[in-house]
C-alpha cells in the first residue's frame, strides 16, 4: 500500500482547547481587531477584548439557562458575526455546537436536534424558526429554549447571564482539555440520513496548529479574510478558527449575493471559496467581456494566462512573446478581474471540491494564486494542501505535517492523524465502516500519490461509473470540463451497467439571457429550449471539449438539456454546492431512461 507521511508535526498539549487563542489575544493585544462585521456601507471593527467580553457574557447566560458541560447547544444561521460569537461561547461554557445550515429542512432540523439531544437552540430569524423548528417542536423534547437572533436573541441571552459569577466560565475553561468534544456537525448528506461527526478540542486544535506550520508562510496578522462560506461547513469553521489562531481579521459578508459589493468595501488580503464561486466569477468576467464587444480579447488573455502560468508552474522559461503578452492583458484584462475581489487580494483557499488545473492555471496567471487542499467533516477537515512553498497545480497538495496519506489497493484513500474524528454520534456501526481495525479512516475518495507525497483526487468511491464493457470511468473529469463551459452550471455524467456515457446538462440562469439575446431567443426560458438546434450545439462545443480529456470508451456520446437548473431548495445540491448524484438520478429517471432508448 502506497503511503506518506508529512514531518514536523508539532505536539498539542493536553490542555489545549479552541478558544485559547482568543483568550491569549484579549490578554496580549486586547485591541487588535479580529472580526469585523457590515453595518450600512461600512465595516466596523471588533477587537479581540470587545470579542472575549462578549463571550464571556453569552457563556454566562448559557450557564444561567442551566446548560451544563458535555450539553449539546444548537446553532441555526447564516453566516454572521453572531453565529461565531455564539460558537465561542457554547465552547467556554464547556457545550457542544451542533451546528444546521439555514437552508435546511423541518425534517433535517427535526434528525439532527432529536439525534444530538440539544437542550437550547439559536435560530436567525422568525421566519425561519416558523417554517422548520416550529412544525417538528413537539418531537424535539429535549429543547427547552429557544432564542431568535434577529429577534433580540443574543442581546436577551446576555441579560439571562447578568448575575452569573464569571468566574464559572473561568473554572469550566480550565477544566477544557483536548477529549472533550467541540462540535457535533453532522454531514450534510449527499445521500442518505445526515451523520454526526464528533470533534474534540484536540481535534480541531491539532488541525489548525499543524495547517498553521504552512499559514505562517503565506498570512500574517496584518491579513484579511472575508468570510462567506456557511459557518455550519467544517471548512468554513476552520477558516474561522485559524483567522483567529493567527490573529488576522475575519470579516463576516452578509451573503454571496453581495459578494461583488463587499469585496471592494472590505478589500481582503485572503479569500477561501468552493469551486463554484470560482467558476462562477471566471464565467462572470467572460460573458461580461463578450456583451461588451470585448470577447475576442478576453478569450485571448484568458489563454495568455493559462498558457503563462503553466509555463511557470512546468519550471520552464517563459518566452519573451508569451511575457510581453501577459504585461500587456495584465492592463488590459487582468487588472479589472483582481478589482473583482477588491484589489488587495494575494491568494484564496479553495475546497469542498475539485477545483481542477484549468482555472487554477488561469486565476494564476491573472495574478491571484489559489491554493487548493482536501478534506472531510470527518477530518476536522484538513488533510492536506498546496502552500507557498509545496505547490503543484492539479493536484490538492501534500499532507499537513504529521498525517499520513495512504491509497488502498482499490484506489481509495486512507488517512491517520491528530484530526481525525471520534466517531459518528450515536452510530458505532457507520463508526466502523469509516475506521477499520488499523485505524485507518476511508474517505470513500479515489486517488494518486505521486514520489513527492502530493494527492490528487480522481473521483468519489461509489461514484466510479462502470460500463456495460466493463470500462472504469470518473465522472468529476468530465464534469469539470463541462462546467468550464459558460451556459453549463451543472453537469452529472451517467452511464453505470450502461452501453456508453452520456450526461445531464442544466443551464446557467445568470448566462442564458444574454445568450438567448444575442441568439435571437430573447424572452424564452431554458425549458422552451431543451430541444433548440443553436441551443443544443452550444453545449455540444462544452461536451466535445470534455471528450477531448478521456478516450473513447469514456466519452460522452448523448446528452439531455434540462428544463431547470439545480438547486439547494430543490434538493439538488448540499448547502456547499455539492450535487447530490442519488437525488438526481432518482429525479431524473425518466431523462436518464430517453438517453439510453433505442
Amino acid at each position: 500500500m502506497q503511503q506518506y507521511t508529512a514531518p514536523g508535526e508539532v505536539e498539542v498539549p493536553r490542555t489545549a482547547h479552541v478558544v485559547e487563542p482568543l483568550l491569549e489575544h484579549a490578554r496580549n493585544t486586547p485591541n487588535k481587531a479580529l472580526l469585523a462585521y457590515r453595518e450600512g456601507d461600512r465595516f466596523v471593527d471588533v477587537t479581540a477584548k470587545q470579542f472575549a467580553d462578549k463571550v464571556r457574557r453569552l457563556a454566562q447566560g448559557l450557564i444561567a439557562l442551566g446548560v451544563q458541560p458535555g450539553d449539546r447547544v444548537a446553532l441555526m444561521s447564516a453566516t454572521r458575526v453572531e453565529w461565531t460569537y455564539l460558537d465561542y461561547a457554547i465552547m467556554s461554557a464547556g457545550a457542544v455546537t451542533v451546528p444546521i445550515y439555514d437552508t435546511s429542512s423541518a425534517e433535517q432540523v427535526q434528525w439532527i436536534l432529536s439525534d444530538s439531544g440539544a437542550v437550547v437552540a439559536f435560530i436567525e430569524s422568525d421566519q425561519m424558526k416558523g417554517s422548520t423548528y416550529d412544525t417538528v417542536a413537539d418531537q424535539c423534547p429535549d429543547c427547552r429554549d429557544v432564542f431568535v437572533i434577529e429577534q433580540g436573541g443574543v442581546d436577551e441571552l446576555e441579560r439571562r447571564g447578568a448575575e452569573v459569577d464569571p468566574q464559572e466560565v473561568d473554572r469550566r475553561l480550565e477544566q477544557l482539555n483536548v477529549d472533550d468534544v467541540a462540535t457535533i456537525i453532522y454531514t450534510s448528506g449527499t445521500t442518505g440520513r445526515p451523520k454526526g461527526c464528533v470533534l474534540t478540542h484536540g481535534n480541531l486544535r491539532w488541525d489548525i496548529i499543524q495547517t498553521r506550520i504552512n499559514l505562517d508562510k503565506m498570512i500574517q496578522p496584518e491579513d484579511s479574510q472575508l468570510l462567506f462560506l456557511p459557518l455550519a461547513h467544517s471548512f468554513a469553521k476552520i477558516l474561522a478558527l485559524a483567522a483567529i489562531d493567527t490573529g488576522s481579521k475575519l470579516g463576516f459578508s452578509t451573503g454571496p449575493a453581495n459578494l461583488l459589493e463587499e469585496l471592494p468595501m472590505f478589500q481582503p488580503t485572503y479569500v477561501a471559496a468552493v469551486p463554484r464561486i470560482f467558476e462562477k466569477v471566471f464565467t462572470g468576467a467572460q460573458q461580461k467581456a463578450h456583451a461588451d464587444g470585448k470577447g475576442k480579447i478576453f478569450d485571448r488573455a484568458a489563454a495568455v494566462a493559462t498558457d503563462y502560468s503553466e509555463a511557470q508552474s512546468s519550471g520552464r522559461s517563459v518566452s519573451l512573446p508569451l511575457k510581453i503578452q501577459h504585461a500587456l492583458f495584465d492592463k488590459l484584462v487582468y487588472g479589472k478581474i483582481r478589482h473583482l475581489f477588491g484589489g488587495r487580494l494575494r491568494l484564496a483557499n479553495s475546497g469542498g471540491g475539485p477545483l481542477g488545473a484549468r482555472l487554477t492555471h488561469f486565476f494564476n496567471g491573472v495574478g491571484v494564486q489559489i491554493y487548493e487542499g482536501y478534506g472531510l467533516t470527518e477530518t476536522s477537515p484538513v488533510l492536506t494542501s498546496n502552500h507557498i512553498s509545496a505547490w503543484k497545480i492539479g493536484t490538492v497538495g501534500k499532507p499537513i505535517p504529521g498525517t499520513t496519506i495512504a491509497i488502498d489497493d482499490d484506489g481509495e484513500v486512507l488517512a491517520k492523524g491528530g484530526q481525525i474524528f471520534k466517531g459518528y454520534y450515536h452510530n458505532d456501526d457507520a463508526t466502523k465502516e469509516a475506521i477499520d481495525s488499523d485505524d485507518w479512516f476511508h474517505t470513500g475518495d479515489i486517488g494518486e500519490l505521486d514520489s513527492e507525497g502530493f494527492l490528487k483526487i480522481t473521483g468519489r468511491k461509489k461514484e466510479l461509473i462502470v460500463t456495460a464493457a466493463g470500462k472504469n470511468v470518473a465522472p468529476a473529469v468530465l464534469e469539470d470540463r463541462l462546467k468550464a463551459h459558460f451556459l453549463v452550471s451543472q453537469a452529472v455524467v451517467v452511464g453505470d451497467n450502461r452501453p456508453f456515457i452520456a450526461a445531464l446538462i442544466t443551464i446557467d440562469e445568470e448566462q442564458f439571457p444574454a445568450w438567448a439575446s444575442r441568439n435571437g431567443k430573447d424572452g424564452r426560458k431554458v425549458g422552451d429550449l431543451v430541444d433548440d438546434e443553436t441551443l443544443r450545439a452550444e453545449i455540444q462545443k462544452a461536451v466535445d471539449e470534455a471528450n477531448k480529456a478521456v478516450s473513447r470508451a469514456e466519452s460522452i456520446r448523448k446528452f439531455v438539456i434540462l428544463p431547470q437548473d439545480f438547486t439547494i431548495e430543490g434538493g439538488e445540491l448540499t448547502p456547499t454546492l455539492k450535487m447530490k448524484r442519488n437525488v438526481v438520478s432518482d429525479r431524473y429517471g425518466g431523462a436518464i431512461e430517453n438517453l439510453y432508448a433505442a
